[in-house]
């Protein structure tokens, strides 16, 4: 009588006759009185034993059958289609074929995880490949003096680029570009790595205190409220520059403020290059102060570099010549100015006027004289002051004189230029000197005569007359003395 097998699910596999042995399956299945029995059911239970271990699959498996495959060291189970790995994923460099959901594929070639959605395989991890290293976040464990600390590491190419911390610590084992990791993400020190692009709020920021917030709240400022590092910009507050080397100016630094020793320095550092201060005098632009790089003088392309007045309320010390071009008259409200001061030995000073053709008018003191000299081109001579006249010309030959507090004026003798010519007569003389008034009118009186007659009539012998001409024949008498004065 033939037996008919069936599977689980009632399905027919196959019949087998009486005596014989069927192999639809895997297993070796037997008909009634078959002589081989003994042999293939002990074969039956080794193949269920090793799972059909081989390289190759059960030529004829039964749909959820077991296979070790022994080429992979895996236990595979039939689909009904194809043997599929159990319990893990299949290992190979192409996707496997006719997959179903939920099988996992180890990519060997970038060693990768993926699962099958049922349409299509999607990465489980890692996001990177085997060629690009470790890349993305990584969750580890960093010792601390506080304990342990879990973090969240960013690598990029297997270099950690920052950390995401719960809190601020410092690790106890060295960590390259992390001496120290602050609550929040902290960035590589060696890698110089920034944030960029844009945000909607960057951080709140304290704007009373100079230590970080410990708390959020505070005040956030709105980004116009930041001055620009690359464009034009204008502040409401008082900038402060904390440091020494204070203010750099200008595309190759022309312009500098700089503080040593609180001592200021404003410097033009470009070699030969002019340092000018201007204004806007009624919407002329003007330079009142201008220095010349190339010589250091306070001047520019030879015109004035100081314009306009200048009040000096202290000491102004020249130590050069003092240079005034304009013929305008200068006045000082000081009752003295001073010359010459300060210095080691005495020299002549006092005032010169420049005059054309190298021609000079001075009027000084005279250090080795110790007089007031004036004169033009070195002509000098002594300027007279009171101090150097006398009333007594008898005693004080050398000195000039003067009237004294009576009016008189004492003189040993006079001598004085001709005035005319000298009279010429058998006793006359060359002598000019000027006898006293006495003496003349001690002669006039020896004379004779009392009155002086400028009558012209010649009636009183012994007259002295004046008149507006010579004696002529007939006038006069003897004795009489003759003065013609001009008409």
């Amino acid at each position: 009588m033939a037996y008919t097998i069936n599977k689980t699910d009632g399905t027919a596999i196959t019949t087998i006759t009486d005596g014989t042995s069927d192999n639809t399956t895997t297993l070796q299945l037997f008909g009634k009185s078959f002589s081989g029995f003994g042999e293939g059911l002990n074969e039956n239970l080794v193949k269920l034993l090793e799972n059909s271990a081989s390289t190759s699959a059960p030529p004829s498996p039964l749909k959820g059958e077991l296979w070790f495959d022994t080429a992979t060291n895996r236990l595979k189970i039939y689909d009904g289609t194809s043997f599929k790995p159990t319990g893990g994923a299949k290992t190979s460099a192409s996707a496997p074929a006719n997959p179903s959901a939920g099988d996992l594929w180890h990519d060997s070639t970038n060693d990768q995880l993926y699962v099958h959605t049922g349409s299509a395989f999607l990465l489980v991890g890692p996001v990177y490949t085997k060629g690009m290293q470790l890349s993305g976040w990584k969750i580890e464990i960093l010792g601390s003096s506080g304990g342990n600390k879990v973090v969240s590491s960013m690598y990029a190419g297997n270099t950690r680029v920052a950390i995401l911390s719960l809190a601020t610590f410092t690790p106890s084992v060295t960590q390259t570009g992390f001496a120290n990791i602050k609550a929040g993400i902290t960035l590589n020190s060696t890698l110089g790595a920034v944030f960029e692009g844009s945000s909607t709020q960057a951080a709140t920021l304290n704007t009373s205190d100079t230590t970080n917030a410990s708390s959020p709240g505070e005040t956030l400022q709105g980004g116009a409220n930041f001055l620009r590092s690359n464009a034009a910009d204008t502040t409401t507050g008082a900038l402060t520059i904390d440091n020494d080397t204070g203010l750099i100016v200008g595309d190759a630094q022309e312009l500098t403020v700089s503080v040593s020793s609180n001592n200021v320095t404003v410097a033009q550092t470009a070699q030969d290059k002019n340092l000018s201060f201007t204004i806007n005098d009624g919407g002329v632009t003007k330079t009142p102060l201008a220095f010349t790089g190339s010589t250091g003088a306070i001047t520019m392309s030879g015109a004035t570099a100081i314009t306009g007045d200048v009040a000096i309320t202290g000491n102004l010390t020249i130590s050069g010549s003092y240079d005034k071009s304009s013929v305008d008259v200068s006045t000082y409200t000081d009752t003295f100015i001073e010359v010459n001061s300060g210095q080691a030995s005495d020299v002549d000073g006092g005032l010169i006027v420049e005059q054309a053709s190298s021609v000079e008018a001075r009027i000084f003191w005279d250090t080795s004289a110790q007089y007031w000299a004036a004169g033009k081109t070195g002509a000098f001579n002594q300027v007279i002051t009171i101090a150097d006249a006398t009333d007594d010309g008898g005693a004080n030959h050398s000195k000039v004189l003067k009237a004294s507090s009576a009016g008189g004026l004492t003189l040993d003798s006079v001598t004085l230029a001709a005035v005319g010519s000298d009279i010429t007569s058998s006793t006359s003389g060359s002598t000019r000197t000027v006898p006293s008034i006495g003496q003349v009118q001690k002669s006039l009186n020896l004379w004779g005569g009392s009155v002086i007659s400028d009558d012209g009539s010649n009636s009183i012998a012994g007259n002295r007359y004046v008149e507006t001409s010579a004696p002529t024949s007939g006038q006069g008498s003897n004795g009489d003395l003759w003065f013609v004065r001009e008409a």
